[in-house]
């Protein structure tokens, strides 16, 4: 009834393909909770509803994630036509695991009993929905949770149903098995280390938040990976998300993307949709729009122009304080000759996915460091790339640009408004910044750059 399968592009990059025709997979994780059931739907008719409404939207694919649906949910799914990857629930410990996409070569150890426990389940799961065609990928761990003999059981896996692709661990920690390299980043988006030998997916990745009064699991606490004020601030995140995503398709050989959620799941409220499903929290036409323009071609990677480099690769010194400094410190002309000197990034050993290479223990922080923008310098898009933990403003010639909130477990980008655009002029430019420390691992690490996209190539 269908083929799932990989096929080599002219780049000699595993492509996902569906009855022998290249298809990029976009959809969204769905954990199918539901606010008076549970894990259980109302009727049947909801059930449908969730995946028509995926469809609507312009998703051709499904994340079923840590939850096995009843047999209606896959009916419906095979029916109205909705490609369905299949977690595992996970169970047991975790090996060691630490965004965005773990340790590799890492994994538990189980007892027999619970090797034992994970095959029969596990088994059972791929016979009873194998006769099921809009399952088209199996996903057997996620995020080192119960994560163990990775290679055999993804052999064992591919095995037992080869009509079916399989996920190596989705979003870590990667082993040389299966058909599948998994990268999770929040927001994002991002990409796999490149390779030949397996298809490269982002397996995880959004997660805008939006708490809709009236329509919240709880009144207050809730959370989302970035929160939003607004349905056209979060509509304008997700379609900058989409626009950086395109191209990657193209340039880091993405073969598929799942946006977490398709709705809010209890004190979660990055969904597409509130707990209840009364609301789509992002306008229907707009996310419609960017979500089928990723199966177009890819435009080229964008051109990058670093202004001011972070410290991700490579040191980049700042002047910095842990003394309050005075009112206008952020200001271009500001006196730092008296703060000392040291290269970047700046915290504790040991916050995941960080280089400190100057240690910061106290509970704030202060930056500054000029850099300069080329004569009749016209930026097209200006970005930050940054990683915070926590709490951090950055200011560019006085102005206030970013503002962020908590902590973040990776490096990520995000495009700026036209404050910087303003901000910044040919010649001596300087950028401040502050970050503040509450508990746990502490980081801070900006750059700025620009950024010029391009369109697909007409055929």
């Amino acid at each position: 009834m269908r083929k799932i399968a990989l096929a080599r592009d002219e780049q000699g990059i595993l492509r996902m393909q569906l009855n022998n025709q290249t298809l990029f997979q976009y959809g969204p994780l769905d954990q199918g909770f539901w606010p008076d059931g549970l894990y259980t739907a109302p009727t049947d008719a909801a059930l449908r509803w969730d995946i028509e409404m995926t469809k609507k939207l312009g998703f051709n694919m499904a994340r079923k994630h840590v939850k096995v649906e009843p047999e209606r949910w896959y009916y419906w799914c095979d029916k109205l036509g909705l490609l369905v990857w299949q977690d595992m629930p996970s169970g047991d410990k975790s090996a060691r695991w630490t965004g965005p996409s773990g340790y590799d070569g890492e994994e538990m150890k189980r007892t027999p009993e619970s090797t034992a426990i994970y095959e029969r389940e596990w088994k059972a799961i791929m016979d009873s929905r194998h006769n099921h065609p809009s399952i088209v990928t199996w996903v057997p761990f996620n995020e080192g949770w119960g994560q163990f003999d990775t290679i055999r059981i993804l052999n064992w896996t591919k095995q037992h149903d080869p009509s079916r692709l399989v996920d190596g661990p989705s979003g870590g920690n990667h082993f040389p098995a299966g058909d599948i390299v998994d990268h999770h980043q929040y927001p994002g988006p991002g990409a796999p280390k490149r390779t030949t030998e397996r298809a490269m997916v982002l397996g995880e990745f959004g997660g805008l938040g939006l708490p809709v009064k009236g329509h919240t699991w709880q009144d207050e606490k809730n959370w989302g990976y970035r929160n939003y004020k607004s349905s056209a601030e979060v509509t304008k995140a997700y379609v900058d998300l989409l626009r950086k995503l395109h191209p990657m398709i193209g340039s880091h050989g993405l073969s598929a993307a799942i946006y977490t959620q398709t709705t809010d799941v209890e004190i979660e409220v990055n969904g597409l949709f509130t707990y209840d499903r009364e609301i789509l929290k992002l306008d229907e036409a707009t996310v419609t729009a960017a979500n089928k323009r990723l199966y177009g071609p890819p435009p080229p990677a964008p051109r990058v122009t670093v202004l001011s480099p972070n410290s991700k690769d490579a040191p980049t010194e700042w002047a910095y304080t842990t003394e309050r400094p005075d009112s206008n410190w952020t200001a271009a002309n500001f006196n730092d000759a008296g703060w000392k000197r040291a290269p970047g990034g700046f915290g504790t050993k040991g916050t995941p996915n960080t280089d400190a290479r100057t240690e910061w223990k106290t509970s704030e922080i202060w930056l500054r460091r000029s850099f300069d923008a080329p004569a009749n310098f016209k930026p097209h898009e200006l970005r930050l790339s940054f990683y915070h933990d926590e709490d951090a403003q950055v200011f560019l010639n006085g102005q206030l640009i970013a503002e962020f909130k908590g902590h973040v477990g990776n490096y990520d980008v995000m495009t700026l408004d036209d404050r910087a655009r303003k901000a910044l002029k040919s010649g001596r430019n300087v950028l401040a910044v502050t970050c503040k420390q509450t508990r746990g691992g502490q980081y801070i690490d900006i750059g700025l750059e620009d950024v010029e996209e391009f369109e697909p190539a007409r055929k």
